[in-house]
């Protein structure tokens, strides 16, 4: 897809499939990868299994190896959250993760739709707190993001820190505005 390629992670409510639309309309190519890559699978195997359980939440290894592979685009975001993304991080020119704070988890939780995977109590909300306290399945090693922030200052920011970064992976810096930034 893109000659330099991006993760865009973040906790459930983080705000993911918002930039990904925010990036779209400013005409980046930006993959939904909850729609368009994940499954519920094991995530050592890649085995489809059948039910809810959220850490089964996976994308599908070789479909990303594949769109990453390409080079139609200068820059192509993937955005979404997977439990096996340790399968193929170091594909990436650098990941993003989207930080939000618990209140602004539980406005968003809030505000989400009945259809949607946690817009209902039982679907999810305890999950997303859990997740939300131990960061667990997020990567480690990624450029944390304010996503509190006005939707556009987080894409800028984003977009910014990308065009930094060219000939190299986005590194973490800590920089004086608390934002984390290419070294």
């Amino acid at each position: 897809m893109g000659i330099r390629n991006y993760l865009i992670e973040g906790v459930s409510c983080a705000g993911k499939t918002t930039v990904c639309e925010e990036l779209e309309r400013r005409g980046y190519q930006a993959i939904h990868g909850d729609r368009q890559l994940a499954y519920r699978g094991d995530p050592r195997t890649g085995e489809p299994v059948d039910g809810h359980a959220p850490g089964h939440h996976i994308w599908d290894v070789e479909r990303v190896r594949d769109l990453v592979a390409g080079n139609a685009h200068a820059m192509t975001f993937f955005c979404g959250g997977c439990r096996n993304s340790d399968q193929f991080i170091d594909l990436f020119d650098g990941v993003f993760v989207l930080e939000i704070d618990l209140d602004t988890l539980n406005e968003r939780l809030a505000a989400r739709p009945e259809d949607e995977w946690g817009g209902t109590a039982s679907e999810g909300e305890a999950f997303a707190r859990l997740q939300h306290a131990t960061k667990e399945g997020l990567p480690t090693n990624a450029v944390m993001i304010d996503a509190t922030k006005p939707l556009s200052r987080v894409v800028d920011t984003i977009l910014d820190l990308c065009q930094r970064s060219t000939g190299g992976r986005v590194r973490i810096r800590r920089g004086d505005d608390g934002v984390d930034g290419p070294s």
